[in-house]
């Protein structure tokens, strides 16, 4: 554990910022993220500037680093060469990467609690073809459960404060995920991306949000790498429907091209938002894709956590 007060507490009594997107730091950086390891590739390549962005979002006013192990699967790293037990090395060092980040932090000044959280992106981010931002892959519950456990074991074995199943587009793949924290003794959050009021695979968000209700494992439920716009809604349906604390940290409004692997759009997020999320029932309020230090900064002013 890296805070004196584990996340569940600190839950209980007020609210946690979360960091922004990584690959948006590395790329500002100068870092090439062209790949589809994406961030992933630099634990091999170049883990010191992963601690750095870490660092850069403590500084800003993080409370929560989310590791870059987003994409780092066995399966992934095995299109690269890169052998099993390399793989879980791998894994495990995104995780002592944001701890190393946490002690950095305290060390120059930053006294609030501080915590890492362990990122398992979807089965479609392994894939890297878009299908993150669809679901519905042709797997089984059962398929699904057997790809997220090992790299769920290896991320856990870390010791991170939580595990952060994020970026989930289908309630399929939110039950093996479920199934899959099972007895690893690290508390998780579960995080749908939607599109309105539907998983991106077209379920309600009632039936989605459901299906954590009742799962011990689980300190929080919510949506990530979705537009500012669809976050009021979410918030509200997974307040009533789980009443647990409601995780959120949207993309800022531009849109992912997956043939292109570029963004197109604008940005539409505004931190003085996250007020409105609060009042609904969000407790970890941060961003994801795109959303840099300087937002998660003011979205920390805004709550009045910065320190």
């Amino acid at each position: 554990m890296t805070s004196t007060i584990t996340l569940t507490e600190a839950l209980a009594t007020g609210t946690v910022v979360l960091d922004g997107g990584m690959s948006n730091q590395l790329e500002s950086a100068g870092h090439d993220l062209s790949d589809e390891l994406w961030s992933a590739r630099l634990l091999a390549e170049r883990p010191e500037a992963i601690a750095e962005a870490h660092l850069a979002y403590f500084a800003a006013g993080a409370d929560v680093a989310i590791t870059a192990s987003y994409q780092a699967t066995f399966e992934g790293f095995g299109k690269r060469g890169i052998g099993r037990e390399r793989a879980a090395e791998l894994m495990a060092l995104s995780v002592e990467l944001a701890q190393d980040a946490v002690r950095r932090a305290r060390a120059e000044g930053v006294t609030r609690p501080l915590w890492v959280a362990a990122s398992a992106g979807p089965y479609g981010a392994m894939l890297a073809d878009g299908s993150e931002y669809r679901g519905r892959y042709g797997l089984s519950v059962a398929e699904l459960e057997r790809f997220h456990r090992p790299r769920l074991e290896v991320l856990a074995g870390a010791r991170p404060d939580v595990l952060a199943l994020e970026t989930v587009p289908d309630a399929d793949e939110a039950e093996a995920l479920l199934r899959a924290v099972r007895g690893l003794g690290v508390p998780a959050w579960l995080s749908y991306s939607v599109a309105g009021e539907r998983t991106r695979a077209g379920q309600p968000l009632e039936e989605a949000f459901a299906l954590a209700a009742d799962a011990d494992e689980v300190l929080a439920v919510g949506v990530n790498c979705c537009a500012p716009e669809d976050v009021e809604g979410a918030v509200e349906i997974a307040a009533r429907v789980t009443g647990k604390p409601v995780v959120v940290y949207p993309n800022s409004g531009e849109a992912w091209n997956a043939g292109t692997r570029a963004w197109e759009g604008r940005s539409t997020f505004t931190p003085g938002e996250v007020q409105g999320w609060r009042a609904s029932g969000a407790r970890l309020i941060g961003g994801c894709c795109r959303v840099g230090p300087e937002a998660i900064g003011a979205i920390a002013r805004a709550l009045g956590t910065a320190a």
